[in-house]
């Protein structure tokens, strides 16, 4: 089953604005980086039924990288540095595409950070 992932930042301008939309086959987890602050995320079946949705979740650090986590029909955000067991999930960037985390490293004072992501497209 394809899902569109939209996420939404409900603070910017009069009435908020969409970040980012991706269309993927079904998932549980979504990493998605350069996240707003606030989000709100719904979670869309192909005939546009909701399926998950969280509501204005709020950063809870600093952090380069927001996993959006799926349980049941709703969605937890946890921000985080990744780590190897993040290598392979899906990566949701600014303006909707989608790509696969390959590679990740960081600093230990997280300075700095380094990451590689492979997209791919099919019609």
């Amino acid at each position: 089953m394809i899902e569109e992932w939209d996420v939404w930042y409900p603070n910017a301008g009069a009435t908020g604005m969409s970040f980012a939309r991706g269309r993927i086959a079904e998932a549980d987890v979504m990493l998605v980086h350069a996240a707003p602050p606030v989000l709100t995320v719904m979670v869309r079946a192909e005939d546009g039924r909701v399926l998950a949705e969280g509501k204005d979740l709020a950063a809870s650090g600093n952090t380069p990288i927001t996993r959006l986590i799926r349980h049941g029909d709703r969605i937890e955000r946890e921000d985080i540095w990744p780590e190897r067991t993040d290598i392979g999930s899906l990566v949701l960037l600014a303006g909707g595409e989608v790509g696969t985390m390959k590679q990740w490293w960081h600093a230990e004072d997280h300075s700095e950070w380094r990451w590689q992501i492979e997209l791919y497209n099919h019609l």
